[in-house]
């Protein structure tokens, strides 16, 4: 059995800051406590100070597989998430096949095993005609429901309303929404190309992807998991308007639950000019005040989650004009940097930051003994140098696709060591080469 003594560490867990050391043996957490000496053949890590925190939870990753393996693959992907602090993910169903039948998703768990840097799960896709499939699913296959209630490729566009009516009265685990109304998108893309022709400036992107399309879309499936007394979580929610669609009270106390990612508290539309491509993403970047209301909604209660919605696409993709340039930003590696360099703005706590990006995605989806420092649970653990800036650079940009919206900006902190399952998977700058992660378990039911 391996052992681990992670000493001098500042833990930031369960609301608090506090001086601590950790003591790993095996796959979990052993001990919490100052002063814990070094067992025979122990490794000891000596964290100086450094800021301890439980391994990033990203509920909505894109790793692009099967099928869309030039983009990004869960080896590749999987591995950047690791040494950007990510220790667990949820993979999303839109791939090719899509994952939209029980047979498709138990394939796509046979292609994570043994290959994933960090632990893994993943979501069923929805669509107009597969309720059968959603009926037959049972806890623990799937972490959750997809359904895009909005603009998306092929079968995975859910618009038939008897078809959303029967996923929310019938979905046996949580139901996750990508809310956007396609009639009033696809309008929206016919005026701009009236106005513009197919050279459409990027700055437009958040008019046509409207806050008026999110908020009939999101105003919808909250109406309708109320109805139906379902398990909702709206993912990426990015305007103003829809904030008041969500509660402030403790996830523990809410059926209807809200996230935001990582590059919505980041960027606003005045970086399209320069971006363009770059930070082309659905639901869009939109104004500065919808930014500053996703970070006062973050404070007082209403989002309850931090993800990224990691979505990589080649470089040369992402050269085309404004409808031939895919949708999606690849973000994992930088997620956890973003919210240091907001705790440090002080736009949001380190304590906060860690509760929505750790320990609320465990508590929703219910993965069972992650997300928390806590003995006994499994030992997925980050360090974290505030002390120590980290710009990003193509050299050392982790992701299949090799890019990042973030290239040149020099974050405040950097990601001093990424432990998965009690083994150390990045350190000094480097992936370790071990590859520890598991399938995630889940127990949350409807």
């Amino acid at each position: 059995m391996n052992r681990l003594l992670i000493s001098n560490a500042r833990l930031v867990n369960e609301g608090e800051i506090r001086d601590a050391d950790v003591l790993v043996e095996g796959e979990r957490i052993a001990r919490i406590d100052t002063g814990i000496a070094a067992p025979p053949e122990a490794e000891v890590i000596d964290a100086g100070g450094k800021f301890l925190l439980p391994g990033m939870v990203d509920d909505q990753v894109h790793f692009r597989e099967p099928g869309l393996t030039h983009k990004g693959d869960l080896a590749s992907e999987s591995a950047a998430a690791a040494a950007g602090g990510i220790t667990s993910f949820m993979d999303m169903p839109n791939v090719n096949p899509l994952t939209t039948t029980r047979a498709k998703l138990a394939d796509k768990y046979g292609l994570a095993d043994g290959r994933c840097t960090g632990n893994y799960g993943f979501y069923f896709g929805a669509t107009n005609s597969n309720i059968e499939e959603i009926r037959a699913l049972r806890l623990g296959e799937a972490c959750g429901i997809k359904a895009f209630l909005g603009a998306s490729t092929g079968d995975m566009l859910v618009d038939d309303p008897e078809a959303i009516e029967k996923i929310f009265e019938h979905a046996p685990v949580m139901v996750v929404t990508h809310c956007e109304d396609s009639p009033m998108i696809w309008a929206n893309e016919e005026k701009a190309r009236r106005e513009y022709g197919e050279n459409v400036p990027f700055a437009e992107h958040p008019r046509i992807r409207s806050a008026e399309a999110c908020y009939a879309s999101s105003s919808m499936a909250t109406e309708m998991a109320r109805r139906h007394d379902a398990l909702l979580h709206v993912l990426h929610l990015t305007t103003e308007k829809e904030m008041a669609l969500f509660s402030s009270a403790h996830r523990a106390d809410k059926r209807i639950t809200a996230e935001v990612c990582v590059h919505h508290l980041w960027f606003d539309e005045s970086r399209y000019d320069e971006l363009g491509a770059r930070i082309k993403c659905n639901p869009a970047i939109k104004r500065a005040e919808d930014r500053q209301a996703l970070v006062k909604a973050l404070n007082d209660g209403r989002i309850d989650v931090i993800a990224t919605d990691h979505a990589p696409h080649a470089a040369d993709e992402k050269k085309g004009t404004y409808f031939k340039a895919p949708a999606g930003l690849p973000l994992v590696q930088h997620a956890l940097l973003t919210l240091f360099d907001l705790v440090a703005d002080g736009q949001i706590g380190l304590e906060l930051a860690v509760d929505r990006a750790c320990h609320a995605p465990a508590d929703l989806f219910g993965v069972v003994d992650r997300g928390y420092v806590r003995e006994g649970w499994f030992a997925d653990l980050v360090l974290v140098d505030p002390s120590r800036s980290y710009t990003v650079a193509p050299s050392n940009v982790l992701y299949k696709c090799g890019w990042s919206p973030f290239e040149g900006h020099e974050f405040s902190a950097t990601i001093d060591t990424t432990i998965v399952n009690g083994q150390v998977v990045w350190r000094d700058g480097r992936l370790t080469g071990v590859i520890p992660g598991q399938r995630l378990q889940f127990t949350r039911e409807r």
